[in-house]
């Protein structure tokens, strides 16, 4: 079976310095294929900022990668309810 899927990543974190169009699009044609962004540092509208720069990018230049999204524990996956109920988990 032959397939044109890489199974060797380069993966970068992209931060501050490396946000911008300009460098995603460097960083594109260097062989980036996952921007990966660490929650532990940042806040929410700055990881969406560097996720619309890079699919800006990528509409512009037929590129493509993945966005991994790194996080820093529970805190981030988990929140209290409105009105402090309990929600429970069901299959299907």
């Amino acid at each position: 079976m032959k397939t044109d899927m890489k199974k060797t990543k380069i993966v970068c974190t992209i931060g501050p310095k490396t946000e911008s169009k300009e460098m995603l699009s460097k960083l594109l044609d260097a062989g980036m294929n996952v921007m990966r962004l660490n929650f532990s540092h940042g806040d929410y509208e700055e990881h969406g900022n560097r996720i619309r720069n890079l699919r800006e990018v990528m509409t512009e230049t037929g590129r493509k990668a993945a966005i991994l999204l790194d996080t820093k524990g529970p805190e981030i996956r988990t929140m209290k309810l409105e009105g402090g109920n309990d929600a429970s988990l069901v299959a299907g």
